[in-house]
């Protein structure tokens, strides 16, 4: 599933091809759940002639604002795409949603598992959105002491905590994996157990492994393209995410071992993330 990332990788490859232009209309395929419990017709009412003023991304969630103060929410779950391409392309493969702007771009929504969404709300389901999803990792508010604090109070395995997006919003299964190795962390440690200077540490490495990423542009290991169609170059730098019973670990050369943790698979070396007493991170990408 696309996480903070690789949706921020989306979101800045669309701003020189929509910000500022006008819809003209939008064509749904043979799936129209892909608005929601909307009807074509009434969606087209409101969007038609609408300009994009912004798109903004709150953790998973891509928002195109529109010059009436609704926005055009995106999920892109699983399987999700967003293409913008010339209207005279031939649909896509999986293409289920395309809104047509009148710079002659469309914005394509694609999806094989057909788990996204393309919904339009208006500003108080946008409030809503937000006070439902935690914190932004790479905004100020995320601070060493706010997650220490917030930790203390939990019990549960420190990857279902991290993956809650009530508390931290965007991050998701690789990112939570790659930054528990980082910080010498086993997945499940319980929460409220960790020491203020592994919180500390991990905190600073959920920031630097975010912001690589990125850089990076993201991940892609199957379906995930940015809105021109390239793939994500962060992969390569991936330390243990998918490895586990596949490879050593790149710090020891333990066997990386994967288990399940949250409903989630999780790769982990045992040795670098004991289970136990914590000990010192050292190795490479432990720094910010």
């Amino acid at each position: 599933m696309p996480e903070l990332p690789e949706v921020e990788t989306v979101r800045r490859s669309l701003i020189d091809k929509i910000v500022g232009h006008r819809i003209r209309s939008l064509r749904v395929g043979d799936f129209p759940g892909v608005l929601g419990d909307e009807r074509v017709e009434d969606v087209l009412a409101r969007v038609n002639g609408r300009a994009v003023q912004s798109i903004r991304r709150r953790a998973k969630y891509l928002l195109i604002d529109l010059d009436d103060g609704t926005a055009i929410v995106v999920h892109l779950r699983m399987t999700g795409r967003l293409s913008a391409v010339p209207r005279e392309e031939p649909p896509l493969r999986f293409e289920h949603l395309a809104i047509e702007f009148d710079n002659g771009l469309d914005l394509r929504f694609s999806d094989q598992r057909k788990f996204g969404r393309v919904i339009h709300v208006h500003g108080d389901d946008i409030v809503r959105l937000d006070q439902r999803l935690g914190r932004e990792p790479l905004e100020r508010g995320f601070s060493a002491a706010w997650l220490e604090e917030r930790l203390r109070r939990r019990p549960g395995k420190i990857k279902v905590v991290l993956l809650d997006q009530a508390l931290i919003g965007g991050l998701g299964n690789i990112y939570v994996d790659e930054s528990l190795f980082r910080a010498g962390i086993h997945p499940e440690r319980r929460a409220n157990s960790l020491t203020s200077e592994e919180v500390r540490r991990l905190h600073r490495l959920i920031r630097a492994v975010l912001r690589a990423a990125v850089e990076g542009r993201g991940t892609t290991f199957s379906t995930f393209e940015d809105a021109s169609g390239n793939r994500g170059g962060y992969g390569g730098e991936l330390l243990v995410y998918g490895r586990g019973g596949k490879a050593p670990c790149p710090r020891c050369g333990t066997p990386l071992e994967r288990t399940v943790v949250g409903g989630r698979g999780t790769s982990f070396c045992p040795r670098c993330q004991p289970l136990g007493e914590p000990i010192a991170a050292s190795g490479p990408g432990d720094t910010d």
